[in-house]
């Protein structure tokens, strides 16, 4: 092989060499295990187990599909995030926004599909039996209670378990709780943790990255909810029923 042959040799295999290090290392495990670390996080999460902590399942497994209520309250809003819908709080007649279009609240009522539940039923169900307890003035509106994040956060403060709003007591925050920011802003908690053992929050206000570590730094915590139907009345469960649950047209 003649000098020049052999140093064009040398310089292709340390190119394939380089290449196949980079490939190792982009393709590498992250701490959050088989996930991995998607494109939209900027730093890998963490698992409850990697502190020690025991992930709560629910006793109710609601729409029967082999997987617990937090579970799939989990999923249903990682759904949502994933998705990316139009941020877009515009009032519908009829209530259901388009599937691509939705606010904090619309991930919620979709976290509660994904379970089994028509949220907006049961918050409708209950203004309306309550209308001085809720902030709508003495006057339900069906369209739009159900996307109120102050209406969502007194629903749950009557018929979810209430917890602590101390972000530090990473333990007692659990996948598929809810969690509220003053009377504007909701989101679910996400079963991926900061290196601190702090949750991630699954939220909508319109951000690129849905799923992420904002739940020390988003604002001041008003309500911290676990939504456990073996509580409930069996009537004051609602299933959703997608053939009565379409979008709706905005308001003229």
């Amino acid at each position: 092989m003649s000098h020049r042959n052999r140093v064009l040799f040398f310089a292709v295999l340390t190119v394939l060499i380089c290449g196949a290090v980079l490939a190792a290392l982009w393709l590498r495990p992250q701490p959050g295990g088989e996930h991995g670390q998607s494109a939209a996080q900027k730093e890998p999460f963490y698992t409850a187990a990697q502190f020690g902590i025991q992930t709560v399942h629910s006793s109710v497994d609601y729409n029967q599909n082999g997987k617990d209520d937090y579970a799939d309250l989990l999923l249903g809003a990682r759904r949502d995030a994933e998705d990316k819908p139009q941020y877009d709080n515009s009032y519908y007649q009829g209530g259901y926004p388009p599937e691509n279009r939705g606010a904090c609240t619309d991930l919620v009522w979709r976290a509660f599909r994904n379970a089994g539940y028509c949220l907006k039923d049961m918050v409708n169900r209950d203004v309306a039996s309550h209308p001085d307890d809720y902030p709508v003035g003495g006057k339900p509106d069906p369209n739009i209670d159900f996307r109120r994040t102050a209406v969502l956060k007194i629903y749950f403060e009557r018929h979810a378990v209430s917890l602590t709003a101390d972000p530090n007591q990473i333990a007692v925050w659990q996948p598929g709780d809810l969690v509220t920011f003053g009377t504007h802003h909701i989101g679910v908690i996400s079963d991926r943790r900061n290196r601190a053992g702090i949750p991630y929050l699954i939220h909508n206000a319109g951000q690129p990255d849905r799923e992420e570590d904002a739940l020390t730094h988003w604002g001041k915590i008003s309500g911290h909810f676990r939504f456990d139907a073996s509580r409930l009345k069996e009537s004051d469960l609602i299933p959703f029923n997608s053939k009565t649950a379409k979008p709706s047209r905005l308001r003229s």
